[in-house]
């Protein structure tokens, strides 16, 4: 006679937490991101190892810095779930999540480091980059495709796409005041006064500051070109898998 099993009701909660949560991760691309940076830090660490040089290392930083928005909008999504009624509570990790989102996007700028860095071999170096590049884009427009679904449950999707225009040109600016003003994301808290002034300095006088509109300008537009062939080719995914359904 076989024996019946009786499963604790705790036990069933748990496996349904953390099949809630694979299911979340898959959604939002989570297992392919992982994927990607594990595959650039061994093309890095292959880098270090072939050259005998530190030279790119920060590479795995910049990396760091670029998955902060990630897991602030993962945590966005889940509050969100859990209390929909409840806006004061999305206040400090959409926050934190806006101030870490152009880190995502930075990493591009890193190509300028192939006219200062010896290289390992050019081809070998501008592979690494683009893997480097590539991950962090991809990490910028999964947190904001996530943020963007927050808003438009929330407002609508008109907001929501105010939203997006409104972060992605946030975004080109804090990629230029981090590329060539150095300051970094934790300097809006630190340092407000000068991070503030240089901004407001450049809105107030465009003509003097062609670099910084120029510069802020192009990566809003090449982040919002990235975002939109994102949302396609995602939304052609959904389409086939219901269609094999």
């Amino acid at each position: 006679m076989s024996e019946v099993v009786v499963q604790h009701p705790r036990d069933v909660n748990e496996r349904q937490r953390v099949l809630l949560l694979h299911r979340t991760l898959s959604r939002n691309s989570f297992y392919s991101l992982l994927f990607c940076s594990v595959v650039s830090l061994c093309v890095l660490a292959t880098r270090v190892y072939l050259s005998k040089s530190n030279a790119y290392t920060f590479l795995a930083w910049n990396l760091f810095l670029a998955w902060i928005p990630f897991a602030c909008a993962i945590w966005v999504a889940v509050i969100d779930r859990i209390f929909p009624a409840t806006r004061w509570i999305l206040l400090a990790p959409s926050c934190l999540w806006l101030l870490f989102f152009p880190n995502a996007p930075y990493i591009v700028t890193d190509f300028i480091h192939l006219k200062r860095i010896e290289p390992l071999a050019m081809w070998f170096d501008i592979s690494l980059l683009m893997l480097f590049a590539w991950t962090g884009c991809f990490l910028g427009v999964s947190s904001l495709q996530m943020m963007q679904a927050v808003v438009r449950r929330r407002i609508g999707r008109l907001w929501s796409w105010f939203f997006v225009i409104t972060t992605l040109v946030l975004s080109g600016v804090g990629i230029y005041v981090g590329r060539f003003l150095r300051f970094n994301s934790w300097d809006l808290l630190f340092r407000p006064t000068r991070l503030l002034g240089n901004i407001f300095d450049a809105l107030a006088n465009p003509l003097a500051h062609q670099r910084a509109i120029g510069v802020s300008l192009m990566f809003s537009l090449f982040m919002l070109v990235c975002y939109v062939t994102f949302l396609s080719a995602r939304r052609r995914g959904l389409g086939s898998r219901e269609g094999q359904l």
